[in-house]
This record gives structure tokens, C-alpha cells and sequence, in this order.
């Protein structure tokens, strides 16, 4: 913030003199921050100035005056991201929803709620309510676990998951997980049809952040494990958020699905992305109503690029 200094002129009066006398006069300088956003400033007294005596006028400090807190808007992202999608070219027929975290800053953004199927980007959570369940009971995972999870994030192996949905007791077990990951707007497929568990991408955010982030449910062991698997994914695999990373640094989870009914694709995308400016972000990007899985690849990468300029520009 910047303040104009007052300016002041002294005319001659020939008829006669009167007794000088200087007004300390104010400037107004930035002191202090806030991390909600209010910036405090103090007026201090013009360098050059006398103050006048106590009696004839109020005792004004040669320093310093007052400290006063002067609101600065916040940044709004929903809205920023909102601006960034106009950008994005959605197809007839398809919904798209996006959400993104900065890890360095903690800000966040979110565009659309509405709830989406997740296809196989539910293999994430089935393998984080896994561990959770794992670590309640004080245990390690058993081969066998270790081996179906690592078919079912690397290669999207769809028998490893059927087969890891029964151990942690299906939508039950995948529902009290994710009350306790902070998850509100998730629910677990009927039976075994784990692909057709309902979220949104607020809900898919919070679930990266049990996986990548400080605070998690998670211990570090867990998040390590995890994370590693999302960072080997099967070459054919390579779409997705990986579009907005500068190279190679990412870790992700993809999930497509072709809808008997409609004949409509869900394609869905969600991890973890080093962008060119070096900064670290969450990305989760939904959609469904794709008339093919290559069109549904393009929009969520549009998306997930959309989502990271809001922070990296």
C-alpha cells in the first residue's frame, strides 16, 4: 500500500508575523499481516514535523499514532477456477467436475458437486481402507493382500479389486473409512459393484489428502506404500492429471467406464502433479457422458491443465 505525502507551502505575509507552528502530519505504512487477511498500518508522524504543544492539540506521538486494521479482499479460487474452465471445451452430453490443492500454500478450489460415478478411481480408497483397517488391527498387510494391491493400482487389475472390496467388507468397510478420512459425500456401490461407489471431487480432494497429505488418518508407512503404486502405474495408463505435470513427477489413479444404458463413458482422473512452476498439487478430475474414452481423456486433461494454472499460472 502506498500513501501520498501531504505537501505543504509557506507564504510570506509582509503585514505581519505570526508564531510558526508545524502539525505533525501522517503517513501511513504497512506494519504487519495477517494469514486471514488483514492487513494492519500505523500512522507515523511526517519526518520533518514539530508537534504542536499539548494545549493545543491532541498528544500525537513523533512515532507513532495509531495501529488500525485495514481489510484486504481474499483471493477467491472457486472463482478463478470457474474463469480457468470457461476455457474448456465440454461436449454435448458430458459433465465435467475438477478440483485442485496447492501443498505448499493450502489453498484450494473446486468446480461443480455434482456427484459422479468413480469407475476405478475407487481402487485408491479400497486400498487406503485396507491400510486403515490394517493399522487399527496392528498388523502388516499379507502377501496375498500386497499382491492384489499393487495389481489393482499399478495395472487397474479389476479381480484384485473384487477380491480386496470382500476383505475390507465392502461398501460398510469403504463407508466407515471415509467418515473417518473426512469424506461426506461418498457412497460405496451396491454388492460388488465397487465401480459404480458415488463422489464428488471435493470428496476425492479430501481422500488425496489423507494420501499425500500431513494430516492424515494414514500413518507415513501407509502413505509411502500408497503413494508408491500410484507412481507405477502401467505405461498404457500415462493420461489423465499427468497433463499438468512438467515431465514425469506425478502419481495418479485413472478410471474409465463404458455405461451399458447410454453407451456414455465415465472417465476419471485423480493424483498428485509437480506443475513447471515446481509446486506441488492435488488434482482430481471427473466426468461422465463422454461419447468416447478419447474424448473423455482429452476433457479431463483440459480440466486437470485448467485446474493447476488457477495456482501455477
Amino acid at each position: 500500500m502506498e500513501s501520498s505525502r501531504a505537501r505543504r507551502s509557506r507564504r510570506a505575509r509582509p503585514s505581519r508575523r505570526r508564531p510558526l507552528m508545524y502539525t505533525a502530519l501522517a503517513s501511513v505504512a504497512v506494519v504487519g499481516a495477517t494469514a486471514a487477511g488483514t492487513v494492519y498500518v500505523k500512522a507515523q508522524a511526517h519526518s520533518g514535523a514539530r508537534a504542536v504543544s499539548s494545549a493545543a492539540s491532541p498528544s500525537v506521538s513523533s512515532e507513532e499514532a495509531s495501529v488500525e486494521p485495514v481489510a484486504v479482499p481474499a483471493v477467491d479460487y472457486d472463482a478463478l477456477l470457474a474463469d480457468a474452465m470457461g476455457a474448456v471445451t465440454v461436449p454435448e452430453d458430458a459433465d465435467v467436475s475438477v478440483a485442485v490443492l496447492d501443498l505448499d500454500s493450502g489453498d484450494s478450489a473446486t468446480y461443480g458437486d455434482a456427484a459422479f460415478d468413480t469407475a476405478s478411481i475407487v481402487k485408491v480408497d479400497i486400498l487406503a481402507t485396507l491400510l486403515l483397517q490394517a493399522q487399527d488391527e496392528d498388523r502388516h498387510l499379507t502377501a496375498a493382500e500386497k499382491s492384489y494391491a499393487t495389481a489393482m493400482i499399478e495395472n487397474s487389475d479389476n479381480a484384485s479389486a473384487s477380491a480386496l472390496w470382500r476383505i475390507i467388507g465392502k461398501a460398510a468397510g469403504l463407508d466407515a473409512a471415509n467418515e473417518r478420512f473426512g469424506l461426506t459425500d461418498t457412497e460405496g456401490g451396491d454388492g460388488m459393484l465397487w465401480g459404480l461407489t458415488q463422489t464428488t471431487a471435493a470428496d476425492q480432494l479430501a481422500l488425496l489428502q489423507q494420501v499425500f497429505g500431513d494430516d492424515s488418518k494414514l500413518s507415513s508407512a501407509s502413505q509411502e506404500y500408497l503413494q508408491g503404486l500410484m507412481g507405477e502405474i502401467a505405461t498404457d495408463q500415462h493420461w489423465g492429471v499427468s497433463a499438468a505435470a512438467d515431465g514425469s513427477s506425478w502419481a495418479l489413479k485413472n478410471g474409465w467406464l463404458p455405461r451399458s444404458a447410454t453407451g456414455l463413458w465415465d472417465i476419471n482422473s485423480i493424483g498428485r502433479v509437480t506443475a513447471s512452476d515446481g509446486g506441488d498439487y492435488l488434482v482430481v478430475a471427473l466426468s461422465n457422458g463422454n461419447a468416447t474414452k478419447e474424448k473423455g481423456i482429452s476433457l479431463v486433461e483440459s480440466a486437470a491443465r485448467a485446474a493447476v494454472s488457477v495456482f501455477a499460472g
